[in-house]
């Protein structure tokens, strides 16, 4: 990024007060020589006040042309004092860029002409030159500086924007790639549910079509199981509807998923790798294995979260519910006294399992309580 990238644009209230600074400058170094050159010489005040006007219009094309406009009124203002302001403005502007073979220069320049101008000043009060020249020196040196700090800042302002806008995106690709793959995983999971499903259609379908010889008892028996196994299987399709899976392998066979029947042995598990874990589960076989996978993936991820964050705390796992109420699954643990664990996470955990929660029409909730605790909790729908 060039230093002319640098420069913010300027609005109306920018430019008022821009110009009302420089008018004030130029007012103040010409006032006293006006008087004079309009009792003594006339043309000099003419040539003055041209300049002034000239350089007050000059200046607005400053940003297009720095170093020509800031050379350009510093040369003007060795004869004329009205364009004072202006030259300070240009070599201001000019400083920001920060660009040293481009300012000193003109900083010279200016200089030489702010030298000449008080020398030939009648109204001056004839100082000498070992204290004229170093205070001249001294005011441009301060315009320069200012201008350099200026045009520093507005880099520090411009690298943090960027920053900003940079962690932004990335934090937004992170979420929009930890969706897309928890969809993904969703997907893989429901492979061998569908699978199972579609194969016992196919099953006792090939039945109804080749055998004769089944008494009615048995058609509707087999008509039944065709039913309820087309129900679940456009249920279950349903909460991956959208879902695409185009990865290499993911027509590949996989392990069977856990369900909430899983949990007991992932809790015990937990225990066995030292954590302190109480768990109320409830009638975990009573859950739907469609629902207890999800319920599974709950409890997992609290547990894990309260592995990384506060291993040392009790953990509490709780399921209630029942068809019709829907599946209440809480998990919490006290906030960890002391120093935090330098653990790392990529912390979109929370951020797939409300992917997953979503998917399946539930909702999720995280935090923590006004007792130090923190709580996740999922609802998810179980139908009568």
């Amino acid at each position: 990024m060039q230093a002319v990238d640098y420069q913010p644009r300027l609005n109306v209230w920018s430019h008022v007060w821009r110009y009302t600074f420089i008018t004030v400058i130029s007012g103040t170094a010409w006032f006293g020589l006006a008087a004079w050159q309009w009792q003594h010489h006339r043309a000099w005040f003419a040539i003055d006040l041209a300049l002034g006007v000239a350089g007050f219009v000059l200046v607005g094309w400053r940003r297009r042309f720095p170093v020509t406009v800031a050379l350009i009124l510093n040369l003007a203002s060795a004869v004329s004092a009205s364009v004072a302001g202006p030259a300070t403005l240009a070599l201001v502007s000019l400083a920001t860029r920060r660009q040293l073979r481009e300012v000193l220069p003109v900083g010279l320049v200016g200089l030489g002409a702010s030298i000449v101008l008080v020398l030939i000043d009648p109204t001056g009060d004839n100082d000498p030159w070992q204290l004229t020249v170093p205070l001249v020196a001294a005011i441009v040196a301060i315009t320069i500086g200012w201008g350099m700090y200026i045009g520093s800042r507005r880099e520090l302002l411009a690298r943090l924007r960027e920053r900003a806008e940079t962690t932004e995106s990335e934090q937004s690709a992170r979420l929009a790639q930890a969706r897309t793959a928890e969809r993904t995983r969703i997907a893989r999971e429901m492979h061998d549910v569908l699978a199972h499903r579609i194969s016992m259609v196919t099953m006792h379908a090939g039945a109804l079509s080749f055998r004769d010889d089944l008494t009615p008892e048995q058609v509707r028996a087999t008509a039944g199981i065709i039913q309820e196994n087309s129900h679940q299987a456009l249920t279950e399709l349903r909460q991956v509807l959208g879902v695409l899976r185009e990865d290499p392998g993911d027509a590949d066979p996989e392990r069977p998923q856990p369900s909430a029947k899983d949990l007991p042995a992932l809790i015990e598990d937990t225990r066995a790798s030292g954590m302190n874990v109480v768990s109320d589960l409830g009638p975990v076989d009573a859950v739907p294995d469609m629902l207890g996978r999800t319920a599974f993936r709950v409890v997992q991820e609290g547990l894990t979260n309260a592995r990384k964050h506060a291993p040392d705390t009790l953990v509490s796992v709780e399921l209630s519910g029942g068809p019709g109420d829907g599946l209440t699954i809480e998990v919490r643990n006290p906030l960890r006294v002391g120093t935090a664990l330098d653990v790392p996470g990529s912390g979109l955990g929370l951020v797939g399992l409300a992917e997953r929660t979503e998917l399946v029409g539930g909702r999720l909730w995280h935090g923590v309580t006004p007792y130090q605790q923190f709580v996740l909790n999922v609802w998810l729908p179980w139908p009568a």
